[in-house]
């Protein structure tokens, strides 16, 4: 029976990055991935539409670590970014339009045009938000602690951060509004335009099952700020050839490093022997022996359905069964023959409108009805609608002359009030989508070469996704930080030695980041 010292179960970015940690350090590492190619949700496919390179679900980064960028040296293996310059584009059927962007001085003209209080508001906006992430942003990179039982360097890591969070002084309000509070009551505070509250607000509701006004969207809004793009803060950017771009050049670095990494390779079970977990057996039947093993996929998979109930601790498993998987998002990719015509912006061909994310929402509200919906099991009649076009900045994306767009809507329960997200509704949500931007953009729906609907249901049956949430778990308060996956276990430890969690369940949670991946590997090289 092949023996490593470590194996990953789950080839997505994070566990990628494990491996690659992990391998660095000398380590005999295998990787186990389930589907034809590495990456999880963060791939890239050529088999959707022929001649288009397909980012089937992740789309855009920012988040990603770039300090494992450099020490895997992530550029040598192929991966590169793509600036979007504007970063977003807003039509409103009024025939205004509202662009955003790195460029401070461009982002106050546009917002003037809506408002000139929000506009003189906007870059004290900006300085609210840049305290609170100078506080936030490293505790993405250290490990929780158990707060049950923290131990000295427990106890030494909550006074460093009781002391980061005292130096906000008088900004520590702020602080805390943002991450426990909704993204509505702040943006109501700071700003009077509906337009321009309505842009900022559907980053509050990305991969949420939650309106603008809920508790704890204020965090998810948040959350679409930090990052970096080739060093120039708060930039999101296109990964050349796809989002696959990552994990192939983290599977490149991998393997280059001596790392084992076997696709269609489907784990049905980690083995435990006298509480510590010692190998996995694959569906095939198929045995590996590893001295440590680490779980990349979520914890219904991890605990659930891989583990005997009997090897676990009761409470902790029923603390594991409370992990809410709420999920409201669905992906539809899309091949065109050109790009939209925006009647409030119109263009022979790709314009700045183009760059970045197209939003088609007009004001709060809209999204607080589409919520409404959505909340009793129905797809939302009136969606709220983004969309991006890559090849509008990368050309190896798409055949010369054809455009590749995607669009990432809310909201798509996953739970339907009646039937199921068969063919039918699934064609019958997306073409409501189509009519929503055939409304700014006259022809688009002629455009449209061929689609591909990812639905929820798609999202956990292809990528192994609970409920369809992408972020493995709901980014509430009381699933983030100390308290993730539960409390107790937000050392990437779990009750079983030598099994610990490595993927976006553990902190800091979902998003392309890498960290989670990267903690990981650091605590599994600790002796104890």
């Amino acid at each position: 029976m092949p023996t490593y010292d470590a194996i990953i179960i789950g080839g997505g970015h994070n566990g990628l990055v494990t491996a690659c940690y992990l391998a660095k350090a000398g380590w005999k590492v295998l990787v186990l991935e389930r589907r034809y190619l590495v990456g999880g949700a963060c791939v890239t496919e050529e088999n959707t539409f022929p001649g288009y390179k397909v980012s089937t679900c992740a789309y855009v980064n920012s988040l990603f670590s770039p300090q494992i960028i450099k020490d895997l040296r992530m550029h040598e293996y192929g991966f590169e970014l793509v600036e979007r310059n504007p970063s977003s584009f807003t039509p409103f059927l009024d025939g205004r339009h509202l662009f955003m962007g790195p460029d401070s001085k461009m982002n106050l003209k546009q917002i003037a045009k809506f408002s000139t209080k929000d506009a003189e508001n906007y870059p004290k906006y900006e300085q609210m938000l840049e305290r609170v992430a100078s506080v936030i942003e490293p505790t993405l990179s250290i490990t929780p602690p158990d707060v049950l039982n923290p131990g000295i360097g427990g106890a030494w890591t909550l006074f460093s951060l009781g002391n980061s969070m005292r130096g906000l002084g008088t900004n520590l309000s702020e602080a805390m509004e943002v991450l426990t509070g909704s993204a509505r009551t702040i943006l109501d505070r700071w700003f009077e335009s509906e337009e321009f509250k309505a842009t900022l607000a559907t980053d509050a509701i990305i991969g949420a099952f939650a309106s603008p006004s809920m508790p704890g969207t204020a965090y998810v809004l948040f959350h679409h700020v930090m990052g970096e793009t080739n060093g120039k803060k708060g930039v999101w950017a296109y990964v050349r050839g796809g989002m696959g771009g990552i994990s192939n050049a983290l599977a490149k670095a991998a393997k280059d490093m001596g790392v084992d990494i076997r696709c269609n390779a489907e784990v049905a079970k980690i083995v435990v022997r006298d509480g510590y977990a010692v190998g996995v057996v694959l569906a095939s039947g198929e045995e590996f022996e590893g001295t440590k093993i680490a779980s990349g996929v979520d914890p219904h998979w991890t605990f659930e359905k891989f583990l005997d109930p009997k090897d676990l601790p009761p409470d902790f498993l029923a603390a594991i069964k409370r992990i809410g998987y709420e999920s409201a998002s669905l992906k539809i990719n899309l091949a065109l023959s050109a790009p939209p015509n925006f009647t409030a912006l119109p263009s022979n061909g790709v314009g700045p409108q183009h760059h970045g994310t197209m939003h088609f929402c007009p004001d709060q509200d809209f999204i607080e009805r589409g919520y409404d919906d959505a909340k009793y099991g129905i797809p939302s009649r009136d969606p709220i609608v983004e969309m991006t076009m890559p090849s509008a900045l990368d050309n190896t994306v798409a055949p010369e002359g054809k455009h590749l767009a995607s669009m990432f809507v809310q909201y798509a329960p996953y739970k339907l009030k009646e039937g199921t997200w068969d063919e039918e509704r699934k064609n019958k949500f997306a073409d409501r989508c189509f009519d929503i931007v055939e409304q700014y953009a006259p022809g688009f729906k002629a455009s449209v070469i061929d689609r591909q609907i990812v639905s929820p249901v798609d999202l956990e049956k292809t990528f192994g996704l609970t409920g369809g949430n992408i972020f493995q778990g709901a980014m509430h308060l009381h699933q983030l930080f100390l308290m993730r996956p539960v409390v107790g276990y937000a050392n990437y430890r779990t009750p079983i030695r030598n099994l610990f969690l490595c993927g976006s369940a553990a902190h800091p949670g979902g998003g392309v980041m890498g960290i989670a991946g990267y903690n990981a590997a650091r605590e599994m090289q600790k002796w104890w």
